[in-house]
């Protein structure tokens, strides 16, 4: 195997441009790799959606959930079935096993769910299969805000919707904030009565009218010819003309009967961005793509599309961006630039005190040239850049060197010994090969086991031991094949640099050292300008302009040699000056006889006897335990990740009852002025009702009791540095406090930190099939929750208190007078959300808009179903003869887990609280109270006095 050293020394040109490619390579890999902020991990999860408008919570469970429980039970590799039946619809989420054969599975799941959708109810909508993704969340906001009409601000939206969505990295600019178009058809009972009209009549005419008939085509012996039938709606005046009734000459038009108008759905939210309304578009970029030029992308397509906008249209509208990951991304990667280089310029200083400048400059040239030899590696395996990627960079500095060190430190002794360059480097590199390897592959094995790391984590962590894996690799090439090479060739190199120094040293000492001290500041600012291209304004603006000019790997390439050419310079001029301003050194007066120095006395101490190896060997085993054992004792828990300083929070806003929008939105307008008016808060996202941004809470779902969340962006940190009460904890503690102050209105904060998020951290579930039994036992763990020290922010998922109406039809008095519940159903539909007609297409939105046919907004009360009437075949009968309503106790949503519902009590641990504990001698000490703790004190708890039903 050390043949192949002396192979590259005998090919020295050869490897050299191997040398040179590999840098080239590296660069251009570094470049393009994507820049990403956490891993685009699989997680092997499927979400199942079925719409069901109008359904109730028990309704959805029943006729939704478990058939889909029943049939997707069996799926191979089904780790954990979860469901919410709730009002409106019903979602199933299933977990698999790591190593799923995704493919195959989704294919099981669509078959299954083809035999379960012939069994749903009429009225279910289609079900979607969707995937839990990282890479789906947006990487930056576009906020279009303005005192403008709803249409008018929803038409530039999605014109500028469709403009971002036509760009290739771009995957969605999803619309949050804006209302569905509807044709409102408003009819008057009486006039239907009048007309002696029904529903159905109403339903018939408009789906026989809005048909697309295929009607073929004609052929003759003079041609052939297609036959059109054009009968599908195109814009609203088609539904006016609409024939419902005759009579003689008479015809009754739906228009006689009905208002008819486009417009858009009722309102279930409402969103603001600053205290003013807004609609805004989520960006998500697509995988492989980079994140910072996406971004970047994205906020150029904004500005050219708003510089063609009327001049009034933009003084109405103002165009911002927010939540812009690629900005914590950039920091990121200009972070471990610096780190690098931090790292390179220490390993000089370190090599430099001790070995000299060729072999400071020789380890120094290692660290890079190994990171860009594993950029090639990510590059080849199609890996993003990612802060684990980056962390396993970092992590690696210290350890690369090693082999680079010894290679060098051995050659250096053979060159004073009177060796040539080449074959002093060659010999190095041949004597030291086996323990290089063997101490590379020490540290390899030490991070191999992390490679099967299970689960989520080892998803997430997968990329540390694989970035480690490959730079290490990398460094074993430079130390023993690179690094002879290059030695012998700076030896060469080195004997002008000392020719150049003998010039100086006849020079006074105070102006070499003034001299190396200038070369050294010229290293800095080297160092500096390839961190910021902007340190030397002239050469930053030269830089700029040619990667603005030039196409962008071009452009990349010559800035990069731009910024190194400098450093480069400057470490040549500073070897040469730090070399001459060295003194010499009187050569050492050598003495007869061998004299030990300190450590040799205390080696020949511990070695000298037969006792003290025995007493040393014991006494590092009893550090060691003493060591474990003070840890055992004192430790304050384990972290998978440590907590930062946040940049991101959500605010729930917590209320009970039956509230209504504008009730809702009364009080989120409230919290939301607070949060405005707090000093670093950046922006706010404010939603009342239904609605929000997608982002990443790793599971940390809102409170059943939400009527509304206020999204919030803090001061970046790079924006306020020196200014330390805007630091983010501060500012959310402050936040918090003055929340507090809000009369009856309650609030939770959750700061998004980064990572694999999980919910609060005490968290109890009950199962059981037994509905009130599984609701006094919650009630019971709630309040033991609240009456334990340390646990804030509790949360359970019980039913909320409020009340919805029941609608009950007496069947047999129905039946006399010859309707049915499907008539009864129809006519209230016509009081809550409408009749649906049909669908149809207009110029003005590119999905299909619904038609649905409704009483006034002044008759859409509860009180009109005691004067409405049904036709029957007796004639007009008012539904109060057949129907009554109650009030019962609201349900809005049921959660099952592995067929069987469920209950969740949750909290959060108060920082800072500490609690005595005596110990077995006697003694009482302070120790904090963490998470653990509290769910070792619950479940002891829930052992000792079995509070809950067997």
């Amino acid at each position: 195997m050390t043949g192949i050293v002396d192979w590259a020394a005998s090919r020295a040109r050869m490897v050299l441009a191997f040398i040179i490619l590999s840098l080239i390579a590296g660069a251009m890999a570094y470049a393009t790799l994507p820049k990403e902020g956490e891993p685009d991990i699989e997680i092997p999860m499927l979400i199942i959606s079925v719409p069901f408008p109008g359904i109730s919570a028990s309704d959805s469970e029943k006729l939704l959930v478990k058939p889909m429980e029943t049939e997707l039970s069996d799926l191979d590799g089904l780790k954990k079935m979860s469901a919410t039946a709730a009002e409106n619809y019903a979602v199933m989420i299933m977990e698999f096993d790591f190593g799923w054969d995704k493919s195959q599975i989704i294919a099981d799941v669509r078959d299954k769910m083809s035999t379960v959708e012939a069994n749903f109810p009429a009225g279910a909508d289609k079900y979607i299969i969707s995937e839990f993704n990282f890479s789906e969340f947006p990487i930056i906001i576009v906020n279009l805000t303005g005192d403008l009409p709803e249409r008018t601000l929803l038409r530039v939206a999605k014109d500028l919707q469709d403009r971002l969505e036509e760009l290739e990295p771009v995957l969605e600019a999803a619309l949050t904030g804006q209302r569905d178009e509807m044709v409102e058809v408003v009819i008057d009972p009486l006039r239907l009565e009048a007309y002696n009209v029904t529903a159905a009549d109403l339903i018939n005419v408009v789906v026989n009218n809005n048909q697309l008939i295929a009607a073929g085509e004609i052929e003759t012996t003079t041609g052939a010819f297609s036959v059109k039938i054009p009968s599908s709606f195109d814009e609203v005046q088609d539904i006016y003309s609409l024939p419902v009734k005759t009579n003689g000459d008479r015809i009754v038009t739906l228009g006689d009967l009905a208002q008819i108008r486009l417009t858009f759905e009722d309102r279930k939210g409402v969103a603001r961005y600053n205290g003013e309304n807004t609609v805004a578009l989520q960006v998500s970029k697509r995988k492989g793509y980079n994140i910072i030029d996406t971004s970047q992308l994205v906020r150029d397509v904004v500005e050219r599309e708003r510089a063609l906008w009327p001049a009034e249209l933009q003084a109405a509208i103002k165009v911002g961006t927010s939540n812009d990951q690629s900005r914590t991304v950039g920091s990121m990667v200009r972070q471990l630039e610096g780190s690098v280089l931090t790292a390179i310029a220490l390993v000089m200083i370190v090599v430099l005190a001790s070995l000299g400048t060729r072999s400071a400059l020789l380890v120094g040239f290692a660290i890079p040239t190994s990171f860009l030899l594993c950029f090639v590696l990510l590059a080849m395996m199609g890996v993003a850049i990612s802060n684990i990627v980056m962390f396993g960079l970092i992590l690696a500095v210290g350890m690369l060197v090693d082999g680079a060190i010894v290679v060098v430190e051995y050659a250096d002794r053979r060159i004073r010994d009177g060796v040539g360059p080449m074959h002093a480097y060659v010999e190095a590199a041949k004597r030291m090969f086996w323990p290089i390897v063997s101490s590379t592959a020490t540290t390899l094995c030490a991070f191999l086991p992390m490679l099967f790391w299970p689960g989520v984590a080892g998803q997430f962590m997968g990329m540390l031991p694989i970035t480690l894996i490959f730079v290490l690799s990398a460094s074993l090439v430079v130390a023993l094949v690179y690094l002879p090479v290059m030695g012998g060739v700076s030896g060469r190199m080195s004997r002008s640099f000392e020719h150049a120094a003998d010039l100086l040293r006849p020079l006074p000492w105070v102006i070499r050292a003034l001299l190396a001290i200038g070369a050294l500041y010229l290293v800095f600012v080297g160092a500096m300008e390839g961190l910021n291209p902007d340190y030397i304004p002239p050469l930053g603006n030269i830089i700029a302009g040619i990667k603005q000019n030039s196409p962008g790997l071009v452009g990349g390439l010559l800035g990069f040699v731009l910024q190194t050419v400098p450093f480069l310079i400057a470490t040549v001029l500073a070897s040469v000056t730090v070399n001459a301003a060295k003194f010499e050194h009187r050569a050492k007066r050598v003495r007869a006889g061998y004299h030990r120095s300190l450590f040799g006395w205390l080696i020949r101490f511990i070695t000298g006897n037969p006792v003290m190896p025995i007493v040393t060997i014991a006494a590092v085993i009893g550090f060691v335990v003493v060591v474990f054992g003070m840890f055992a004792e004192n430790n304050n828990g384990t972290e998978f990740f440590v907590e930062s300083e946040p940049e991101q929070a959500i605010v729930f806003v917590r209320e009970r009852g039956n509230l209504s929008l504008i009730e809702k939105d009364a009080i989120v307008a409230e919290v939301e002025k607070v949060i405005l008016a707090t000093e670093g808060i950046k922006s706010a996202f404010a939603f009342a009702g239904e609605g929000g941004l997608s982002q990443n809470t790793g599971g940390a779902g809102s409170p059943r009791d939400t009527i509304g969340r206020v999204q919030i962006e803090l001061i970046p940190w790079e924006d306020r540095a020196d200014i330390p009460e805007l630091d983010g904890d501060l500012v959310l503690d402050r936040l918090k406090a003055n929340l507090a102050k809000i009369p009856g209105i309650r609030t939770d904060i959750l700061d998004l930190q980064r990572g694999p998020a999980s919910g609060k951290p005490v968290h109890l579930r009950l199962k059981g099939n037994d509905w009130e039994a599984l609701q006094k036992a919650a009630l019971t763990v709630r309040a033991k929750f609240e009456d334990t020290v340390g646990l804030d922010d509790i949360e359970d998922t019980l039913p909320q208190p409020g009340i919805d109406w029941q609608i009950d039809v007496d069947v047999e008095k129905a039946g006399r007078y010859g309707a049915d519940v499907r008539t009864v159903g129809a006519m209230v539909q016509l009081v809550t959300r409408g009749i649906l007609l049909d669908t149809m297409r207009v110029d003005t939105s590119d999905e299909e808009i619904e038609i649905r046919v409704r009483l006034p907004e002044q008759d859409r009360v509860l009180a009109t179903l005691d004067s409405l009437r049904v036709r029957t075949r007796d004639g007009l009968v008012p539904l109060s003869n057949f129907i009554s309503r109650k009030p019962v106790q609201k349900l809005g949503q049921i959660d099952r887990v592995d067929q069987r519902r469920y209950f969740d009590v949750k909290a959060a641990i108060i920082d800072g609280l500490t609690k005595s504990e005596t110990k077995d001698d006697g003694t009482t000490t302070e120790v904090p109270i963490t998470a653990n703790e509290r769910i070792a004190t619950l479940t002891k708890w829930l052992e000792t006095e079995k509070p809950l039903p067997a």
